[in-house]
């Protein structure tokens, strides 16, 4: 029943953020064990919101979905982004929400300047946790590649931990090599 709150809450924020926004995104990813889609929209210049989901099987079934709101800047040497998010977990080890902070950033390489490197972390402390959750912490790394001034593919790896009261230390919902699409518009 929270899985398919969340696909829907979370679905209903992004068709109305895209709506409204005047760049966009939506991006999906795929690996042996997970599945994730992004979209985000800007809804001022400078400011994205957006959210998503990240469903995994890496050992456990774990569902995560996000909504975050970031300052944002993008230019011919850096795409950036840092701010606040939400995320509210659903797995075989605990559920849970909480508040945390982050970003993303990738620098477009001058010699090759369709390719960029970076990556992005958040970290969400047991402060500003909810139910079950302690704290969690995302982390990924990517290289993408434009092969359109609309379309980025790219490779990455994810690291996704979490710490629930009703189970022993962190806990790895997700870690591993991924490969992915990002449509701008």
């Amino acid at each position: 029943m929270q899985r398919t709150f969340l696909v829907l809450a979370g679905s209903t924020l992004l068709l109305a953020a895209s709506a409204a926004s005047a760049a966009s995104s939506l991006d999906l990813n795929l690996s042996g064990d997970a599945v994730q889609f992004d979209a985000a929209g800007e809804i001022a210049p400078g400011i994205a919101l957006g959210g998503g989901t990240l469903h995994s099987d890496y050992r456990d079934d774990a569902t995560q979905g996000h909504i975050q709101l970031l300052g944002v800047d993008r230019n011919s040497d850096l795409d950036i982004g840092i701010g606040a998010r939400w995320s509210q977990y659903d797995t075989d080890y605990g559920n849970g929400g909480g508040l945390g902070l982050g970003g993303y950033g990738y620098a477009y390489l001058p010699q090759a300047p369709a390719v960029s490197l970076g990556g992005y972390a958040f970290y969400t402390p047991s402060v500003v946790t909810t139910s079950d959750l302690d704290d969690s912490l995302e982390v990924g790394v990517r290289a993408r590649y434009a092969f359109t001034r609309n379309v980025d593919g790219y490779v990455g790896y994810r690291r996704l931990r979490a710490d629930f009261d009703t189970s022993p230390g962190n806990q790895t919902l997700d870690s591993g090599a991924h490969a992915g699409v990002r449509l701008t518009f």
